[in-house]
Order: structure tokens, then sequence, then C-alpha cells
């Protein structure tokens, strides 16, 4: 899958996403493709899925948390 789908299937998921739950898939979206995504930087990112600069934080935040929680048995191919 390329950088490009990936960020399409992103951007999609959130469309879909109740108001109220949007964080919350935003979050399992990145927890999702941290492996995909690994080499790019946190303003690629948002810059690829259309996000405000600022949120680039969340994704190092969710990156840095995959790897822990794939170590205590997360599928990451499962969310």
């Amino acid at each position: 899958m390329t950088e490009q789908e990936i960020y399409h299937r992103i951007k999609q998921a959130l469309a879909d996403a109740p108001r109220n739950q949007y964080t919350s898939e935003l979050h399992l979206q990145m927890l999702k493709y941290a492996d995909e995504l690994k080499h790019i930087t946190a303003k690629e990112f948002c810059e690829g899925v259309g996000l405000r600069e600022s949120l680039g934080t969340e994704f190092s935040k969710m990156r840095n948390l995959t790897q822990r929680l794939k170590a205590a048995g997360l599928n990451t191919g499962l969310i």
C-alpha cells in the first residue's frame, strides 16, 4: 500500500467517524499505520492527511506507543 493510499484511508475513516469520536478514530488510525509510516515526519503526516500541524505531536506519541503495545501483544492489523 502506498503512502497516498494510507492517507486516503485515514481521511475516509475520519470522515466516517461520529463527531464525538473523531479524536479517538485519529489515534486508532495513527496506531494502525504507525509501522508503514515510520519513515515520515509528524509534519509530513499532517500534510498528507490534511491536519493541523499541531496534531503532529499526537502522531509522534502514537507511533511511540505502538511499539509498546505491540510488545504487549497488539496486532495492529486487527484495528
